[in-house]
């Protein structure tokens, strides 16, 4: 059993593209949530305020004038990936792109990024392998015999899509079926046929009466078709008018009225901006019988701001690198079963206005053996798999697959016992070795394959402002 490897951290496959003004100094929108999965500002607390005023809960987001891209409060981080965007072409191999976008306030996002920038990662795709051929029609067969048997129908008459068949999901232009007017040469006798009922009259009157009681009434045709004369066709039969009594006539209406606002409600939060309320009802009268409600709103929102920031807690940044692999007292380690110690530490950034400080250690230890330019035998690696397409938004994109010359790892112990009664500690390897094999197209190290990335889409800002 050997020990645990520590992973090499992938290369950055990403262009930063574009990095937004830094706010204005006009009115914002604020919102009281800015929505992580889909970076959509939820929760309208109103406008006319500063990003400043609104920014004084770091929960909360904002929208410049005329902008659809919502800014959060918070400090500098980066928002998930955008889905996938469709395949540039619907057959063969072509390419698609996603992004992301540093979204905060009041510093920068990893890698010394700025607040609004856009990184652009792009793929190879392929929704169908081939694309569709065109097919070609057979001869039509002969006409089919005609519909009716006496006045005028219809002959129809067929091909197939067989010369040559399509393929791929292809077709034949034009229809499978032909179909022409044809005439027996004799006449049929017509039957006459009701048309449809008309609809009802409006009703007499409006408002229920005892001494009048609101009829309505509806006819109809015989026109669906008429009776014919050469030959004689039958007549419809039945009457042609309807009349009945109207039912369910409500008393007269009465348009409801305002009644007067009531109190403000206070001001819901401690800090930052919040919503009070005022409400009023539809009772000075109340709408009876059908009568118009109320036009306008029940109630009125406004903001209220307490000039108080809001707590921010502290989050950390991302650890940084592992300090060498050594033991005290003891000059060198490389190369030996010989067990170590390294640390890395991470800084709790952001916490403002007496918010949490962050929950655990700032300094992680581990034990370690060091490898660090250690000459050993190697194997070559499988292919990997085909990488993003790089650049993403620049020309010629390429995408690369390699093999690695990986080093055959000693088998040292995977735990050790550092400290009687603290029981055994697991071992990582620490350190870029280097191996060695046997010579594979030429290199000894890495072999790598290149494709270009083809029909590759536009990089455009799906936020940027409009005029």
């Amino acid at each position: 059993m050997s020990a645990r490897v520590q992973a090499p951290q992938p290369p950055l496959l990403l262009l930063l593209l574009l990095t937004l003004p830094v706010t204005g100094s006009g009115p914002v929108i604020c919102f009281s949530q800015y929505e992580e999965a889909t970076g959509r500002c939820q929760g309208l607390l109103g406008g006319g305020v500063s990003a400043e005023d609104c920014c004084l809960n770091a929960a909360y987001a904002f929208q410049e004038s005329g902008s659809r891209l919502c800014q959060a409060c918070r400090s500098p981080r980066w928002s998930q990936w955008s889905p996938w965007a469709p395949c540039s072409v619907t057959c063969s191999e072509g390419s698609q792109l996603r992004h992301r976008r540093c979204m905060g306030r009041g510093g920068q996002c990893p890698e010394k990024v700025a607040p609004g920038t856009l990184q652009w990662q792009l793929q190879a795709c392929e929704d169908q392998e081939c694309c569709p051929e065109m097919g070609g029609w057979s001869d039509w067969t002969p006409w089919g015999p005609c519909s009716v048997t006496c006045s005028k129908g219809t002959r129809t008459r067929k091909r197939e899509c067989n010369r040559p068949a399509p393929k791929c999901g292809g077709h034949c232009p034009g229809e499978a079926q032909e179909t022409e007017a044809c005439n027996s040469q004799q006449v049929c006798p017509t039957h006459g046929a009701w048309a449809a009922w008309g609809p009802w009259s409006p009703c007499s009157g409006s408002c229920h009466r005892a001494s009048h009681k609101p009829t309505e009434t509806r006819s109809r045709t015989c026109s669906a078709p008429e009776p014919s004369k050469k030959p004689p066709g039958q007549p419809c039969s039945g009457p042609a008018y309807e009349q009945r009594a109207c039912t369910g006539l409500p008393p007269c209406p009465v348009a409801g009225g305002w009644g007067p606002w009531g109190p403000v409600t206070p001001c819901p939060v401690t800090c930052g901006l919040g919503q009070t309320l005022e409400r009023r009802k539809c009772d000075h009268p109340i709408p009876q019988h059908g009568g118009a409600s109320c036009v306008g709103d029940a109630t009125q929102i406004h903001i209220c701001n307490t000039a108080i920031p809001c707590p921010v807690n502290g989050e950390w940044e991302a650890w940084g690198k592992w300090s060498t692999c050594t033991r005290i007292n003891m000059k060198s380690i490389s190369c030996n079963e010989i067990p170590g110690q390294q640390t890395r530490s991470r800084i709790c950034g952001g916490r403002k206005f007496n918010g949490q400080r962050c929950p655990g250690s700032y300094q992680d230890i581990r034990h370690c053996y060091n490898i660090q330019n250690c000459i050993w035998k190697g194997s070559w690696s499988q292919w990997s798999t085909w990488g993003l397409c790089m650049p993403p938004c620049g020309p010629n994109p390429k995408r690369v697959r390699q093999r690695v010359c990986t080093a055959l790892l000693p088998n040292f112990s995977p735990t050790v016992s550092m400290v009687e009664g603290q029981g055994e500690k697991n071992v990582t390897f620490w350190g870029n070795p280097r191996p060695m094999c046997e010579e594979l197209q030429g290199q000894r190290l890495v072999v790598e394959e290149q494709r270009p990335c083809l029909h590759a889409p536009d990089c455009i800002d799906p936020d940027e402002k409009k005029p």
